[in-house]
């Protein structure tokens, strides 16, 4: 079994390069010097891997992510999740995650969420009188629970890399969203109680007020079940969706909120291809990679390995769940994902596990990698943006990854709470 790309791929990590040139640097000698490949398979791999029309759902649902930023969507669904939380204790930060809960069902993206919020929510948090490091904490946080609520980008990956249905990945979001957002906003109640942060209004919004504001919403809202509905009736495909939900954006914006103009248009597309860009070279770099572990049939041998290790089901999640955890202290956890899924995901359903439970488990895993130090992306986006220390980010942060973590064990062990919605719709 020859090894060499893995260490290559094992230093090119360590020096810092970007995981999709990682990835094709660290198969170009194996396939150049093996008398039975060439090199011209890199690049058959890499154009055929991106000629899937399943895939064609990532561009899209990240356009109309990039739009929903510029349609005046962010603004309307704070006001609603005021109206709705902004009474309780820790007032605020109760707004900035039941915000993010409902963003995941716009944007699908946690780190244009958390730089979204940076700007609309933690100036106002400060002003009155939040700790800035608990700020950027739950706007990191909080992040967490867009990838996971469709529209996901990461649960759309992983139905490409294990062939699974989209429309079911996408509805098993919602319970491990929904668990998410309380246990962030249970952990905001605690701190703020101990801190004495004040609720952002008196009482609860009056029902004439949270009427006015979720007609308001509703065109924002309507988006994920919409989609849903859809996939599940047969209406379009998850591509076909991804563009009508572009078309809806556009719409909304421009007719509706009358607040995306011309101007937009170039940011939005900008974003759009940069987001996309960056996802797709390390797809096409990681259908070469898998290539080379295929023909060296290192995925059969460790599913001996982990069949022999992990006796039954829970053992081999609990490895599952701790090396995922580990990767993504260091590493992108799309490019983890993109590696791993499908050399577990075959040994998960080989032991009883579901697959779009298992689907649930790695990408839970990926966005609580996102804020964990010391490389996690979330923690640089929201330190960056509010020009803040790492380290005070990081601190502040412990709390909400450990509720996290209690959320992905329940996930892992309690197969119902992904799988509830899945099996009512289909």
């Amino acid at each position: 079994m020859n090894l060499t790309p893995l260490v290559i791929l094992l230093a090119c990590f360590l020096i810092g390069l970007p995981i999709g040139f990682s990835l094709i640097i660290s198969v170009i000698a194996y396939f150049a010097l093996d008398p039975y490949l060439s090199l011209t398979i890199i690049i058959q791999r890499m154009v055929s891997s991106s000629e899937s029309v399943s895939l064609m759902a990532i561009p899209f649902f990240v356009m109309a992510g990039a739009i929903m930023n510029y349609s005046g969507i962010s603004s309307r669904l704070m006001a609603l999740a005021d109206a709705l939380v902004g009474h309780m204790t820790g007032g605020l930060g109760q707004v900035n995650v039941l915000l993010s809960t409902m963003m995941g069902g716009v944007s699908g993206s946690g780190a244009a969420d958390a730089a979204m919020e940076c700007k609309l929510l933690v100036p106002e948090m400060e002003k009155r009188g939040y700790d800035p490091g608990f700020s950027a904490a739950v706007t990191a946080a909080s992040a967490c629970i867009t990838p996971i609520i469709p529209p996901s980008i990461a649960l759309v990956v992983f139905a490409f890399l294990c062939g699974l249905p989209t429309g079911k990945l996408l509805c098993a979001g919602y319970m491990p969203g929904l668990l998410l957002c309380l246990s962030q906003m249970f952990v905001v109640h605690r701190i703020s109680r101990k801190r004495g942060f004040k609720p952002s209004r008196e009482k609860m919004a009056s029902r004439q007020e949270i009427g006015r504001l979720l007609k308001e919403g509703l065109w924002a809202l309507f988006l994920p079940f919409g989609l849903i509905l859809g996939l599940r009736i047969g209406i379009f495909s998850a591509t076909e969706g991804g563009a009508l939900m572009c078309a809806y954006s556009l719409i909304v914006g421009a007719l509706v909120y009358r607040e995306l103009k011309p101007r937009h248009i170039p940011i939005i597309i900008r974003d759009a291809v940069r987001s996309t860009a960056s996802v797709m070279i390390i797809l096409c770099a990681a259908n070469v990679f898998s290539y080379y572990l295929s023909w060296e049939r290192i995925p059969a041998q460790l599913s001996e390995l982990v069949m022999a290790v992990a006796g039954n089901k829970y053992l081999f999640l609990l490895m599952v769940n701790v090396l995922f955890l580990i990767l993504g202290m260091f590493l992108d956890g799309t490019a983890s994902m993109i590696i791993l899924a499908p050399l577990f995901t075959p040994i998960a359903i080989q032991l009883g596990v579901d697959p779009i439970q298992f689907g649930l488990i790695i990408a839970l895993n990926i966005a609580i990698g996102a804020i964990t130090p010391p490389f996690g992306l979330y923690i640089y986006i929201v330190s960056s943006t509010l020009k803040m220390r790492t380290e005070r980010v990081i601190k502040a942060l412990f709390p909400f990854v450990a509720a996290a973590l209690i959320v992905l064990l329940l996930v892992t062990y309690i197969p119902g709470i992904t799988l509830l919605i899945p099996n009512l719709v289909y």
